[in-house]
C-alpha cells in the first residue's frame, strides 16, 4: 500500500516555474514506478511524465519534453516535477501515481493516485 500527498501548485505567469513534490509512505516505495498526470477533455488523465523505480528511466510526454524534468528521492521517499517555461495550457490539477513495475504513460496501469494539486499558469 502506497499513499501519495502532492504539494508546489500555485499561481505563476507564463515562462515561470514550479516544483511540484509528491510525498510517499509505505516501504515498499524504492519498488514503484512513479508517474505524473493531469486532466485531458477526452482522456481521464493526460500523461506528464514518468519515472523508473531507480530513476535510471523517465519518460515524458511530447508537450512537456525539454520543459519538465521528474526526479526522485529513495532516501526521504519523495518524487518531483520540475517544470519550467510554463504556459497558460500548462494549467490543471497535477496528480501523483505509482505502480509496481516499469514505466507507463498509461493511467490505468497505475494503482495508486494522490488527491492531487493545483497548477495555474496566467498569460
Amino acid at each position: 500500500q502506497v499513499q501519495l500527498v502532492e504539494s508546489g501548485g500555485g499561481l505563476v505567469q507564463a515562462g515561470g516555474s514550479l516544483r511540484l513534490s509528491c510525498a510517499a509512505s509505505g516501504r515498499t516505495f524504492s519498488s514503484y514506478a512513479m508517474g505524473w498526470f493531469r486532466p485531458a477533455p477526452v482522456k481521464a488523465r493526460e500523461f506528464v511524465a514518468a519515472i523508473s523505480w531507480n530513476g535510471a528511466d523517465t519518460n515524458y510526454a511530447d508537450s512537456v519534453k525539454g520543459r519538465f524534468t521528474i526526479s526522485r528521492d529513495n532516501a526521504k521517499n519523495m518524487v518531483y516535477l520540475q517544470m519550467n517555461s510554463l504556459k497558460p495550457e500548462d494549467t490543471a490539477v497535477y496528480y501523483c501515481a505509482a505502480r509496481p513495475g516499469g514505466v507507463r504513460s498509461n493511467s490505468y496501469a497505475y494503482d495508486y493516485w494522490g488527491q492531487g494539486t493545483q497548477v495555474t499558469v496566467s498569460s
